[in-house]
């Protein structure tokens, strides 16, 4: 079935408030501190804290990068559903927060947030959940 109305347009984020500092080498702590707008930087704390075992941390840490995502997609147009670039690097953050929100769902033992989050990536971009999500092999 063909969706008559068509899709929305691409929405692309302006560049991060944190990216800067980030590729500088700035520690994302720091960077959320100045920057607490900063998606990047919440996304990053909540990689870490994922991958040393720290779910509870990193739940928390995505979930308030998941947040201010959201702020800032609606501030630029976006409607709740629409294409979001993968190869737009500013989207990344708020891709990257989806597919590590899920992670840490899962782990919390919230598998319905983690279907859903699995869910709106792959709707949001299929390129972003091929590389961040589905098996490698």
């Amino acid at each position: 079935m063909t969706n008559l109305f068509g899709e929305p347009p691409a929405t692309l984020l302006p560049e991060d408030p944190g990216a800067a500092e980030l590729a500088a080498g700035d520690s994302p702590q720091t960077v959320a501190s100045l920057h607490p707008d900063s998606a990047l930087a919440w996304v990053t704390l909540a990689e870490m804290a994922l991958a040393e075992g720290r779910d509870l941390e990193g739940y928390a840490f995505v979930r308030t990068g998941y947040h201010r995502s959201l702020d800032l997609l609606r501030r630029n147009g976006w409607k709740g559903h629409g294409p979001l670039p993968w190869e737009h690097e500013p989207n990344r953050p708020f891709l990257r927060s989806l597919a590590a929100l899920a992670d840490a769902s899962e782990r919390l033992g919230d598998e319905g947030e983690a279907h859903r989050c699995r869910e709106f990536l792959h709707e949001s971009s299929p390129e972003a959940y091929a590389e961040l999500v589905a098996p490698k092999g």
